[in-house]
């Protein structure tokens, strides 16, 4: 499965940033080029240089050291999220699809209420309720998007469940949790996959969003939706300062994005059958099959 995830451009992309991403959030924790919080109000706006990377903002911080501290506050964040909302969107499937009719029919009335509610403004309101804090980010965006995880695989779900194998482990004997865990979720896993990857992009971006308004982590963690906030008032003086923090996220979160659609895509069976009849190996999938896990992404978009 790897060889075939970095046969694709875009596999290859994510996984170099992300590779990267991981790489720089564990050296942050032993060493940064400064002190990312240490002001000095004697190197003002100074330029990039051998001793300051990318240069210094307008209480003279290091923005190089303070944007590699902000790797381990967006890596936490991503896997924190992304935990939280498999668990909840597992939960919520199994009990929207392998329960009785009137459980299955109101938990669906309720997804589709708690879904309407977009993920950033529910994460506002949890943070404006419980304080600005990393914690009640990772937990506000993991509920908020465990619930769009089960709404869009509830209808997949529902589906490998009416199949003729799930038919046959139920005859035999095996219980709900073990045709979830052994039949269903594997296999949907190709739709949780890309539903996971834009759970924790969505989460790296609603993290920053929140510190740029000031719901986030706080003063006392870096973060680059804070760095954002206090460089882009000066970006009509300076405007190569506020680059640095917007690219960092914007590469997160398109790599993020686009490890989902490349895994998908490396363990769907349809895929890769026709990617062995494109080499000369095997006989091409059906035409004409549909493939769920792109239409659920295409639901979700």
């Amino acid at each position: 499965m790897i060889r075939r995830l970095l046969a694709r451009p875009t596999g290859v992309f994510a996984v170099v940033v992300l590779t990267l991403l991981v790489v720089l959030a564990v050296v942050s924790l032993f060493w940064t080029p400064q002190d990312p919080f240490r002001t000095d109000p004697f190197h003002q706006w100074e330029s990039p240089s051998p001793v300051h990377w990318f240069g210094t903002d307008a209480s003279g911080r290091d923005i190089a050291s303070y944007l590699l501290a902000g790797t381990g506050t967006t890596v936490l964040v991503a896997i924190g999220s992304g935990v939280i909302a498999s668990a909840v969107g597992i939960v919520l499937t199994a009990i929207g699809s392998l329960t009785a009719r009137w459980v299955r029919e109101g938990t669906a009335v309720l997804l589709d209420i708690l879904v309407a509610f977009p993920t950033l403004l529910t994460a506002m309101l949890l943070t404006a309720i419980f304080g600005g804090s990393l914690g009640v980010v990772i937990v506000s965006v993991g509920l908020s998007f465990g619930v769009t995880i089960a709404r869009v695989a509830r209808g997949e779900i529902r589906r490998i469940a009416r199949s003729d194998y799930v038919t046959a482990a139920r005859a035999s004997g095996v219980g709900g949790a073990g045709v979830l865990f052994r039949h269903l979720v594997p296999n949907a896993a190709p739709l949780f996959t890309v539903q996971l990857s834009l759970a924790m992009a969505t989460a790296v971006l609603a993290e920053a969003g929140l510190s740029y308004l000031g719901y986030g982590a706080g003063s006392n963690t870096a973060s680059w939706g804070s760095l954002l906030s206090d460089l882009q008032t000066y970006i009509g003086v300076h405007p190569w300062s506020a680059t640095w923090p917007g690219a960092a996220i914007a590469l997160v979160v398109a790599a993020l994005s686009l490890l989902g659609d490349a895994v998908r895509d490396a363990t769907d069976p349809r895929l890769t059958t026709n990617d062995r009849a494109a080499n000369g190996r095997g006989p091409a999938a059906p035409t004409g099959a549909s493939d769920p896990a792109a239409t659920s992404t295409g639901v979700t978009a």
